[in-house]
């Protein structure tokens, strides 16, 4: 498993950004497997956009969780993004000095590292995933891109209150470019494919009434929900480590291998 840690100027940002990248290499298990040739021209990964908690960046999956296992268990690339408290979301005006997060995650992100690495462009390889301000920013990512992700795992933290039309910390007009809210209802309107949803929160966490909210709002639309609550967990890492391993292993709809060219 090789692990990446990037710095670029950024022009979503207009500041230099940090991103740290899972991506799965030669291992022990491919020779168990009858693999030999692991690397071969045309190969692709799927991909896994993970997205920090507040007050958090990059490392902190790494740091905290065994996400660079799991990656390599499950042969699928992690790419890790810094969102420095932003919410994912974009400030108001132009210019390089005005920060634009979300634009930054769901567009110039990868078409840069689809550039650099072998990672699928196509709808069915790509997922989004988030803790607690994380998990609102997938919620967000996931409604406003249907057509960008396969499925979507919110930790903790999804969509707020629809009520109120907040998307995590942040209040957003109805009808706005971010309302996500607005979006998850369009979406089931124009016929657009609807991203598999996983939501999941411990018993003794705050932000379990707002997931129930977003759960409830998400299925009266239509979406497929898997909700679960796990007693016994709050705000904290040994939830969200025990969950990622949870969510690549059984839940997401992912191959588990290499995308070689033969296949």
């Amino acid at each position: 498993m090789a692990v990446i840690k990037m710095n670029f100027l950024s022009q979503a940002l207009g500041m230099q950004a940090n991103v740290t990248i899972c991506l799965p290499s030669f291992s022990f298990a491919d020779i168990m497997n009858g693999r030999q040739d692991v690397y071969v021209p045309g190969m692709k990964y799927q991909v896994l956009w993970l997205l920090h908690g507040g007050s958090g960046d990059d490392s902190d999956y790494v740091n905290f969780s065994n996400i660079v296992r799991y990656a390599d268990d499950n042969k699928i690339a992690v790419v890790m993004p810094a969102d420095y408290n932003a919410g994912y979301a974009d400030q108001e005006g132009e210019g390089m000095m005005v920060a634009k997060y979300y634009t930054y995650v769901v567009e110039e992100l990868p078409k840069m590292l689809r550039a650099m690495f072998p990672f699928s462009d196509k709808r069915e390889d790509n997922f989004v995933a988030g803790l607690s301000m994380g998990g609102f920013g997938t919620f967000k990512c996931a409604m406003l891109n249907p057509e960008k992700y396969a499925a979507a795992l919110c930790m903790s933290g999804a969509g707020s209150d629809p009520a109120e039309n907040t998307n995590g910390l942040f209040k957003v007009e109805p009808g706005s470019p971010l309302d996500a809210w607005g979006a998850a209802k369009k979406n089931v309107e124009e016929g657009k494919p609807l991203p598999k949803m996983f939501m999941t929160v411990g018993d003794k966490d705050f932000t379990m009434e707002g997931m129930r909210k977003c759960r409830t709002y998400l299925e009266g639309l239509g979406y497929d929900v898997l909700y679960e609550e796990v007693p016994g967990y709050g705000h904290e890492w040994d939830f969200w480590d025990l969950t990622l391993r949870k969510a690549l292993k059984e839940w997401l709809p992912i191959r588990h291998s290499v995308i070689y060219p033969e296949e």
